[in-house]
């Protein structure tokens, strides 16, 4: 079960929030985590992820540079930081479990990723 335990809310743009997700139930040595998004009318897009181990992360090209993932194993935390909050950054997140045995590989694809498990979804507003 994921359960994202911070939510997302309205922030002005150029603003920061933190997103975390608390897999319970999950073994982390075994999962990768994906955070993704969806905006009204748009497909859902994985905008980032993060290997079982940590050591591998990847950010689409529109949050490169201005979102970090992290994950804390030993509390089964995910956390997206998000900086430089843009309008165009308004969606509902998601984040995102799946199973590879591999401890250093993570996909922003869903399909490719096999994300299994999924949140619920918690709202992002960004005002111009």
């Amino acid at each position: 079960q994921l359960e994202v335990v911070e939510s997302g809310g309205v922030v002005q743009s150029g603003g920061s929030l933190r997103l975390s997700c608390l897999a319970s139930g999950f073994a982390p040595d075994y999962n990768p985590y994906g955070w993704f998004r969806q905006a009204p009318g748009k497909e859902r897009e994985g905008i980032s992820c993060i290997s079982s181990n940590g050591g591998t992360t990847a950010y689409a090209d529109s949050v490169k540079g201005r979102f970090t993932i992290s994950r804390d194993n030993a509390k089964k935390m995910v956390y997206l930081q998000m900086n430089s909050l843009k309008p165009e950054d308004s969606a509902v997140y998601y984040c995102a479990a799946a199973y590879n045995p591999d401890p250093a590989i993570c996909s922003l694809d869903r399909r490719q990723g096999k994300y299994d498990y999924w949140g619920r979804g918690s709202q992002v507003t960004v005002s111009s």
